[in-house]
């Protein structure tokens, strides 16, 4: 069956990859400050997910190399490369999820880019290798 590739659609797909980097990129940033100052991030209730600040940048580090890492392939157009993107723009907003209480502004905008990336992806991931 034939069908005409849409612009449209290879340009959500791009611009999808390009809101990976670019959140790879805030992930490394936010990571490395947790790692460089226990104090820079404060939480202010009680909250089940009770990791030290330094364990949070960890987290934050790895999975921002993880998500620039699978931007950069989303570009070759492979199954593989949505199918990890996919994957990890889910990983990335549950971690925003439970980051909420230590910086939620950040957490609120990593979550909006992952669902953002999520429905990219899958409707319109395919179109990528055909344009």
């Amino acid at each position: 069956m034939d069908r005409e590739v849409s612009n449209w659609a290879v340009g959500w797909t791009a611009f999808a990859g390009i809101m990976m980097v670019i959140s790879g990129i805030w992930w490394i940033i936010s990571g490395l400050v947790a790692i460089a100052s226990d104090t820079f991030y404060i939480v202010g209730e009680e909250y089940i997910f009770q990791f030290d600040a330094t364990t949070w940048g960890w987290i934050h580090l790895l999975v921002g190399i993880l998500v620039l890492v699978a931007g950069f392939y989303l570009f070759t157009g492979a199954v593989w490369a949505r199918t990890i993107g996919v994957i990890i723009a889910v990983l990335m907003a549950l971690i925003a999820f439970a980051w909420l209480p230590w910086y939620p502004i950040w957490a609120i905008l990593f979550i909006a880019v992952s669902v953002f990336i999520i429905w990219a992806l899958t409707v319109h991931g395919h179109d990528i290798a055909e344009g």
